[in-house]
């Protein structure tokens, strides 16, 4: 994971509208960046419908929210309206972002190692930099978590 303190990537990738997003377009606000692993599936959607269940309360902490896995364009936007989220989900399939962030990495699985995408969210402030990171993410209860972390 990245380190508490130091400046998050500058990323800029497609949304689920195909409209660019980038890391500087939240300057001055913070943003709360959680990599998933595969859109419309099970534990995914529940940590999805999380944050959309507690989106006012990142609002009212000026917290923006942005969700990034490698589906494609078309896979996040059938996601987000499925859901109804109220924010963005990025398109990395290319996967630079993900591993910027490390959010790619050895897995295990049944006995078996593969390379995927890991479960892990970061809390970024103002001006750019890794404020708090979340690794071991429980999708149930992350967007909660996460709240609960930064009273």
């Amino acid at each position: 994971m990245l380190k508490i303190g130091q400046n998050a990537p500058e990323f800029s990738l497609p949304n689920q509208d195909d409209v660019t997003t980038s890391l500087k377009d939240f300057k001055g606000k913070k943003v709360l960046i959680w990599f998933f692993t595969k859109a419309s599936t099970g534990g995914c959607t529940r940590e999805g419908l999380g944050f959309n269940n507690h989106f006012k309360s990142f609002e009212k902490r000026n917290i923006s929210i942005i969700g990034i896995s490698k589906d494609s364009i078309n896979a996040q936007k059938n996601f987000c309206n499925k859901n109804e989220f109220k924010f963005d989900i990025l398109s990395d399939t290319e996967l630079s972002v993900l591993k910027k962030y490390k959010a790619w990495g050895l897995k295990k699985m049944y006995g078996r190692e593969y390379e995927g995408i890991l479960r892990i969210s970061y809390l970024v402030d103002e001006n750019g930099k890794i404020e708090q990171t979340y690794g071991k993410v429980k999708t149930a209860t992350h967007a909660s978590d996460v709240l609960e972390s930064i009273k």
